[in-house]
């Protein structure tokens, strides 16, 4: 199947029109209509001599045969609704962080999405990331051994979300990280959040994310919006060798060390292990230069063809949810350890309001 896919985008907003620039500079597909209700909006992502026709009711898109798939770029209050109707309408779907802003309505969708035989497919951007896919790469193959911990660090003075706090706006980059790293995916047995609200907004600006893994491996994730400073920084530490990604330094962003401690056989009491402490050399994988995007709308089309899930399913968007939902119930809690829903996607398909 080497004929290019049609796709239309809904949502002309903040991230629209990224979607709609790479799905028309793909090779896999022809973008044939962006959908908005605010027709200028939407008129100036395709511009005044494109071929791409505006349209501004969703039902009217949803109708049309010459579309295979759709892209959902909208608040996550309108996601389940939204791509509920494009699946029950034969379309497949890529839809925006988060899958939908609560489990019940993403486990909907994405058991809708198994009976209609349609992907559903989640854009966790830094996901197709030349070092994310690198580091996931790494850790298949065991370069760096077992994984004992992951820090995380996404800090910046950024903008303060009138309906979200820190967590919600920024944690589900650093969990759907984790979750395309880590070999089986997120699966926390518990969540720990801490949060405060230094500025009286009425919601935590700087938040502190601690997930005890299986296999008595840790990961951490630091989000916040105060920061003066910007630091984009993920360490990845394993048996053999650790990792260090700093996403603001273009000409070495990962940096991987033979460095790390050794455990011996415990002396002859058993009282104490041995540890020795390995200073090994330092290397810089050789990344290509490619727009996660494009990546991301390629891997699409793959999963079309192919009839495969996509890297970044509804599964994986789901796992990510679960975990901001008992990173909600844990700040609720006083920051208390708070057990993580993994429960199945539902096989009741009710309507989405």
């Amino acid at each position: 199947m080497t004929e290019q896919l049609r796709a239309a985008v809904i949502g002309a907003g903040y991230w629209g029109p990224n979607l709609a620039r790479n799905f028309r500079g793909s090779p896999d597909w022809d973008l044939v209509a962006v959908c908005d209700l605010d027709e200028a909006r939407a008129r100036k992502v395709v511009g005044p001599r494109s071929t791409v026709e505006v349209m501004t009711s969703v039902d009217e898109l949803l109708a049309r045969d010459d579309v295979d798939a759709v892209a959902i770029a909208t608040p996550a209050r309108t996601h389940a609704a939204l791509a509920t109707a494009a699946l029950r309408a034969g379309k497949h779907v890529v839809v925006e962080k988060p899958i939908a802003d609560g489990g019940a309505a993403a486990r909907r969708m994405v058991s809708l999405a198994a009976e209609v035989d349609r992907v559903l497919m989640v854009d966790h951007t830094f996901c197709y990331t030349a070092p994310v896919m690198k580091i996931r790469e790494l850790v298949a193959s065991g370069d760096l051994g077992e994984v004992l911990f992951v820090d995380s660090v996404r800090i910046n003075l950024g903008l303060v979300q009138p309906d979200v706090d820190v967590f919600w706006d920024l944690a589900p980059h650093d969990l759907s990280i984790l979750d395309f790293i880590l070999p089986g995916g997120l699966v926390p047995t518990a969540v720990a959040a801490q949060g405060a609200d230094p500025l009286g907004v009425g919601q935590s600006c700087v938040g502190y994310l601690t997930l005890p893994l299986p296999g008595g491996a840790i990961a951490h994730v630091h989000v916040n919006w105060l920061s003066p400073t910007k630091i984009r920084q993920v360490v990845v530490g394993g048996t053999k060798r650790t990792l260090v990604w700093d996403d603001l330094q273009p000409q070495q962003r990962l940096t991987v060390y033979d460095r790390g401690v050794d455990l011996g056989r415990p002396d002859a009491d058993k009282a104490r292990v041995n540890v020795s402490y390995r200073l090994g050399d330092a290397w810089a994988p050789a990344l290509p230069e490619r727009e996660a995007l494009g990546v991301m709308v390629g891997e699409l089309a793959a999963a079309i063809r192919e009839h495969r899930p996509a890297r970044t399913d509804g599964h994986a968007g789901l796992r990510v949810l679960d975990v901001l939902e008992a990173t909600s119930l844990s700040l609720a809690d006083g920051g208390r350890l708070t057990p993580v829903s993994t429960g199945a996607p539902t096989t009741t398909l009710e309507p989405v309001a």
